[in-house]
C-alpha cells in the first residue's frame, strides 16, 4: 500500500503541476510544484556513489543530506549551526589532530531516513567501504589519494585518517556521501544492482522519491519530516525534473510557464529571459560562471582501452592514439580553432576563452596565461612537422612519418556531443568547419546522452565535446580527472588516459601548503595550468557566464553563485 500511495500521489502532483494551481493556507506549507526542465536524458542511477552526471546529481542533492556543511555566501565548508545558511549536512563539528592527518567528525543524532532508521556515522563508513572495495562502479576512487582510512567507533563519530595533511581534506571528506546502508548487503558485488539505486524509496533530504517516467520526468515529494527545513516544514508540494528535447525547448517552456526554473539557460535565449525579467514575469540571477566546455581527446588507442594501473598498482604503458597521442598534433589543432568565433557564434558572447582547466572565477586562475592564438597557417606548419601532409591533394592530410600513425593514414576522427544541446552542437559544427580548412576531416555526431557517456567511459572514442562544473566549494584540483588512478575503463573520469606525473605532483603540492594560504597555493596552480596548457589533453574552449532564472511565482528563491538550491525547502510556487 505504501508504494501504491506514493504512485497515486505522484500522479496527482503531475496533474497539479500542469496547472500550477495548488491551494494555499495562512500557516504551514504554501504548496506549489517546482518544475525544472532537463535535456540530459533519464538519470542512470540515484546512488551518490555511482552518479557521474549533473541530472542524477541534481536529484540526489534534493533527496539526500550532504556530509560537510557549506556556507553559500562564502562558498566554504562550515559547521552546522554557525549561521542559518548552513543546513542540510550531517556533520555538526570536527576536530583536527595536531599533525593535521586525523579528522574526528561528530555526526548529528537528529537525522533519520524516511523509514525511521537513524542516519549515522555507520552509513558514512559503509559508503567508504563501498568505494575502496574495488567491486563497485563508483568514480570516487580518487578520494583514496587523500584519505587513508575511515572508522566509525560509534553512531555519531567517524574518524578519517589522511595519508598526509591536505588543504582540501574537508572537500574530500564531503565527497563521500551516505546511503542507507541497512538496505544494502556487505557483499559489494551486489552493490551496483541494488534496487535502491534506481528507485530510492528511502531518503533523508527535503524531498522523497516519487517516480521516474522514462523519457518524461522524475518527480519528488516534499519530505514532511525533513529536520533542517528553514520554516519547520518543506514549503512546496514537490519537485519535478522534466525531460525536454533540447535547450531551446527548455527556454520556450519556461517563458510559457510550463516550467518555472532554469539552470544555465541556452545562451542564445538569455536576452529573451532578461526581457521577461524587465516585465516582472521572471526573476534572473547572473554570476561569474563555474561551468566550462571543452573538447577532450582520447590519448590512448580507442581500439584497446587499458586501465592506468594493473591490479598490483603498477603503471600500464598505454598504446597511444594514432593521431592524438602526439602532443604536437593537439597543440596544432589549438591554433586551428578560433575561440572568439566560437564564443560569438555558439555562446552569443556569454563566455570567456580558457587556456587551461581553471575557470576565470576561481581564486587559483592565472590571469597571465593566454589561450593559443588562432593561426591556421601555424597549425598547418606544425602538423607538417608532426608528419601530417596532404600528399595526394584531396584536401585531407595523410600520415607521412607521423609518430604513431602508419604512413598513408588519413587525418580523420569522430567527434561526439550530446544531442539536444544546441550550444555544443554549434561548437562542434564550427570546429568541424575550421579543421576542414587545414585538411582535417571530422565526422561530427550528436548522440543520445547515456550512449555518449557509455562510449566516453569505455574509452572507445576519438574526441568528445562536453563540459565540467568547477568544484563547489571552489576547488581547482583536478586529481579526479587527471590522476592515473582515475584511468579506469568503464568508470574512471580520466577517460582520455592523460598521464603526467608532474601535473599530479603539483596538484598534491598545492593541497599540502603549510597554512593553506590561497596566494601560496595559487602560485603552484599557476605552474600546473601552464603545463596542462602545453600538454593539451583537452582543447580548452570557454567558461560560460552563469545564469539562473525562476518564474516570479516562485517565492523564497534566493540563489548564490553556483548554489541555487541552498534554501529550496523554503520555496513555494504561487498559483
Amino acid at each position: 500500500m505504501r508504494k501504491l500511495n506514493r504512485v497515486l500521489l505522484t500522479g496527482l502532483l503531475l496533474a497539479l503541476a500542469l496547472t500550477l494551481a495548488l491551494p494555499t493556507t495562512a500557516q504551514g506549507p504554501k504548496g506549489g510544484i517546482i518544475l525544472e526542465a532537463s535535456f540530459g536524458g533519464d538519470p542512470a542511477t540515484f546512488n551518490p556513489l555511482l552518479c557521474t552526471e549533473t541530472g542524477c546529481a541534481r536529484l540526489i542533492g534534493l533527496m539526500m543530506p550532504g556530509t560537510i556543511g557549506v556556507d553559500p555566501e562564502i562558498a566554504a565548508p562550515a559547521r552546522v549551526g554557525e549561521n542559518p545558511r548552513v543546513r542540510g549536512a550531517l556533520v555538526k563539528d570536527w576536530q583536527i589532530s595536531e599533525d593535521g592527518t586525523v579528522y574526528t567528525l561528530t555526526f548529528r543524532d537528529d537525522y533519520f531516513w524516511t523509514d525511521g532508521t537513524p542516519v549515522t556515522a555507520f552509513d558514512y563508513k559503509f559508503a567508504w567501504d563501498a568505494i575502496v572495495s574495488g567491486q563497485t562502479d563508483t568514480n570516487l576512487g580518487y578520494v583514496q589519494d587523500v584519505i587513508a582510512s575511515v572508522e566509525a567507533p560509534d553512531a555519531t563519530t567517524a574518524v578519517v585518517t589522511l595519508h598526509e595533511p591536505d588543504c582540501n581534506a574537508l572537500l574530500y571528506i564531503g565527497y563521500i556521501q551516505v546511503i542507507p546502508s541497512h538496505l544494502f548487503s556487505n557483499d559489494f558485488t551486489q552493490f551496483n544492482d541494488n534496487p535502491w539505486n534506481f528507485e530510492p524509496t528511502v531518503t533523508a533530504g527535503p524531498f522523497t522519491f516519487g517516480q521516474m517516467r522514462s523519457g518524461e520526468l522524475v518527480s519528488l515529494l516534499a519530505n514532511p519530516n525533513y529536520v533542517d527545513a528553514e520554516l519547520g516544514y518543506v514549503n512546496s508540494e514537490g519537485f519535478i525534473y522534466k525531460n525536454v528535447p533540447d535547450a531551446t525547448v527548455m527556454v520556450e517552456q519556461f517563458l510559457a510557464g510550463e516550467v518555472n526554473l532554469l539552470d544555465s539557460p541556452a545562451v542564445n535565449r538569455r536576452s529573451d529571459i532578461r526581457a521577461a525579467a524587465e516585465t516582472g514575469a521572471v526573476q534572473v540571477y547572473a554570476y561569474p560562471g563555474n561551468a566550462w566546455d571543452y573538447m577532450t581527446y582520447n590519448l590512448a588507442n580507442p581500439a584497446n582501452p587499458q586501465p592506468g594501473l594493473d591490479e598490483n598498482g603498477n603503471e600500464i604503458v598505454q598504446e597511444p592514439h594514432p593521431i592524438f597521442g602526439d602532443v604536437r598534433v593537439r597543440q596544432a589543432l589549438a591554433h586551428a580553432v578560433d575561440l572568439e568565433a566560437i564564443i560569438d557564434g555558439a555562446v552569443f558572447g556569454e563566455g570567456t576563452a580558457m587556456a587551461s582547466t581553471v575557470i576565470p572565477a576561481s581564486w587559483a586562475f592565472d590571469e597571465t596565461l593566454e589561450p593559443y592564438p588562432y593561426d591556421p597557417a601555424k597549425a598547418t606548419e606544425m602538423l607538417a612537422e608532426a608528419g601530417w601532409v596532404d600528399t595526394d591533394n584531396d584536401g585531407v592530410l595523410e600520415a607521412q612519418g607521423a609518430l604513431y600513425a602508419e604512413d598513408g593514414t588519413e587525418f580523420r576522427f569522430t567527434l561526439y556531443t550530446n544531442e539536444g544541446n544546441t550550444r555544443r552542437a554549434a561548437v562542434g559544427t564550427i570546429i568541424q568547419d575550421e579543421l576542414s580548412q587545414i585538411g582535417v576531416a571530422v565526422d561530427f555526431q550528436t548522440i543520445d546522452w547515456n550512449t555518449m557517456l557509455d562510449i566516453m567511459y569505455a574509452q572507445t572514442y576519438d574526441a568528445i565535446i562536453l563540459g565540467w562544473r568547477q568544484g563547489y566549494p571552489d576547488d581547482p584540483d583536478f586529481t579526479q580527472i587527471f590522476s592515473i588512478q582515475s584511468d579506469v575503463p568503464g568508470s574512471g573520469d580520466n577517460t582520455g588516459s592523460y598521464h603526467n606525473q608532474r601535473v599530479v605532483d603539483l596538484m598534491r603540492e598545492a593541497r599540502r601548503v603549510p597554512g593553506c594560504g590561497l596566494e601560496d597555493r595559487a602560485a603552484i596552480y599557476a605552474e600546473y595550468q601552464r603545463i596542462v596548457k602545453e600538454d593539451q589533453p583537452y582543447m580548452f574552449l570557454y567558461a560560460i557566464d552563469g545564469m539562473y532564472a525562476a518564474s516570479s511565482k516562485v517565492e523564497g528563491w534566493n540563489p548564490y553563485p553556483s548554489n541555487m538550491f541552498w534554501n529550496v525547502d523554503a520555496w513555494s510556487v504561487m498559483p
